[in-house]
């Protein structure tokens, strides 16, 4: 399965609520949920009462696509979370939000995840002093993230930064604005991890 190319407005009509993917154009006028909040298709405005499994099909997908992973991709984090011990919903977010992708989001270096995975993959951090390109790594508490060396002299980067106050930083994370210099404070517990979904309804689906 190829990764989504089509346009992510479509994704937030399909699953009823915004999923933010497309940064500061979810929040202006030009967002497509605020002119058109069903969902995309010939028969989008039909009212349908979702069955019980048409229900954990949809948090599925829609925690999926909030994290931008393929089908494969979730399915393992969702094998490894339920090999971890603890909670697996809780442990299944706590895996996809320490991904190195997500992290540069919440620390506000990038303006939605997409981007983040686009800035990583191009290798603008660092995580211990050593050059990390890949999305998916999984960092752990004392793992320190930092702009690489001449990354301000980046375009992109500079609007980003000139952006960042450093405030709405998640409390499992700490950002010094002075040298861009991140710390991964702890693990978030469920309550820390601010994504709309019902993870018992994804373990359910997967218990099938």
């Amino acid at each position: 399965m190829a990764r989504y190319t089509g346009s992510v407005c479509k994704l937030c009509r399909r699953e009823g609520e915004k999923l933010f993917l497309k940064a500061d154009r979810c929040l202006s006028e030009k967002c497509s949920f605020n002119r058109r909040s069903y969902a995309p298709g010939q028969h989008g405005q039909g009212r349908s009462k979702l069955s019980e499994y048409g229900m954990q099909l949809r948090e599925k997908q829609k925690l999926r696509r909030i994290y931008g992973l393929l089908e494969a991709q979730f399915e393992r984090y969702f094998k490894m979370a339920d090999r971890k011990k603890g909670v697996t919903g809780e442990v299944l977010l706590q895996l996809l939000e320490t991904r190195l992708d997500n992290v540069v989001y919440r620390l506000r270096l990038a303006g939605s995840r997409r981007e983040a995975r686009q800035l990583v993959r191009h290798g603008f951090f660092t995580v211990n002093d050593h050059k990390v390109n890949i999305p998916s790594y999984q960092v752990k508490p004392g793992d320190v993230i930092k702009l690489k060396e001449g990354a301000t002299d980046s375009t992109l980067i500079k609007g980003i930064l000139e952006a960042n106050n450093g405030q709405n930083i998640p409390e499992w994370l700490e950002l010094d604005t002075n040298s861009w210099t991140a710390r991964v404070k702890f693990i978030p517990s469920r309550d820390q991890i601010d994504v709309p979904v019902q993870e018992q309804l994804i373990v359910e689906f997967y218990s099938r």
